[in-house]
């Protein structure tokens, strides 16, 4: 997402902070309305739901799990969405999302491509659990008709952000804060192994063998995370904390088996995973995490790579032994 300024305006058709929302950059023709599911007569008395448009359907998460997502388009967002609130099987919903035009010239075509490219990349990116069996139909789009859908696409990914919803924000790095990350996360490969490694931007010279002078290099402006580590018996982990949660990383050997006081979510989470070949099988009691995943808070986290309940505020700790806790808090 680029960094550039922007300016966002929000409505509050009932001067409720926590009701309905409308969001517009007032520079696009996008239009994004946050609809709690209790307020959904609210939206459907408004000329503009029956508008083609694309929705997100969420749910609300708890401390561990990641919220349930769907997504969707129709040429009538009061129709789908009335069929949605009396569907049993998304009953999950609480909080519905519908990107429309402020113009109203999004077509049927427009709509399929964003649902498709949506789908697509919040599976890729893995911050919510996707409750859609596929990938949507992505119709044939002409080049001129496709930079549109781009360009509505980035004003989406921009106003879902605004109103507290990253679906695709990705949880991983550009290639030379990667390289950081990757060279860094064993202390003693860092002084015994980088003789010969390059990032994608600058190479690892004899001189900054030692992580604080690798780290002090010029890198892009994202700046490279504190990691903190997890290990226990045949579980090690790393990882870096946010304002989304807690990330573990891609590459951490995570435990296979589960003390009978485990939540069931963890259990299913790492279920679902090895179904979609993001956990694989590792040696003896382990798995190995194929993607970066994001965890709502550092103990889910903690419990998933140990197999146990935990604290993960005190688990998770850095390279200096120093708790993630004593470190944030």
């Amino acid at each position: 997402m680029s960094q550039t300024a922007k300016t966002i305006q929000i409505y509050l058709p009932k001067g409720n902070p926590r009701g309905l929302r409308v969001a517009e950059m007032t520079t696009r023709t996008v239009r994004l309305i946050e609809i709690p599911r209790v307020d959904i007569h609210d939206f459907f008395a408004r000329d503009d739901a029956n508008q083609v448009g694309l929705y997100f359907l969420l749910s609300d998460s708890d401390d561990l799990s990641r919220p349930k997502l769907y997504i969707g388009q129709t040429g009538e967002l009061k129709r789908r969405l009335s069929q949605h609130h009396i569907d049993t099987k998304k009953e999950f919903w609480t909080r519905a999302f519908v990107m429309l035009s402020t113009n109203n010239t999004m077509t049927q075509t427009h709509a399929l491509y964003l649902e498709h490219k949506a789908i697509k990349t919040a599976q890729e990116v893995g911050r919510y659990d996707l409750q859609n069996g596929n990938h949507g139909n992505r119709p044939h789009t002409p080049d001129p008709l496709k930079a549109d859908c781009e360009e509505l696409f980035y004003t989406l990914d921009v106003l879902l952000s605004t109103l507290g919803q990253p679906v695709f924000e990705s949880l991983t790095f550009d290639k030379s804060i990667e390289a950081v990350i990757n060279n860094t996360a064993d202390l003693d490969s860092a002084t015994n192994g980088f003789d010969n490694k390059k990032s994608s931007q600058f190479e690892i010279s004899p001189d900054a063998l030692d992580t604080q002078s690798l780290l002090n290099q010029e890198l892009p402006k994202q700046e490279s995370p504190t990691l903190f580590y997890c290990k226990t018996k045949n579980a090690d982990a790393k990882g870096y904390f946010n304002e989304d949660g807690f990330v573990i990383l891609a590459g951490s050997i995570i435990r296979k088996s589960s003390t009978s006081s485990l939540g069931s979510w963890a259990i299913n989470e790492k279920a679902k995973l090895v179904k979609e070949n993001k956990l694989i099988d590792g040696k003896g009691d382990t798995y190995q995490l194929t993607c970066n995943h994001l965890f709502k808070t550092p103990s889910g986290a903690g419990q998933f790579a140990t197999g146990r309940p935990t604290n993960g505020w005190v688990e998770w700790k850095n390279k200096d032994g120093q708790t993630l806790d004593s470190v944030y808090r």
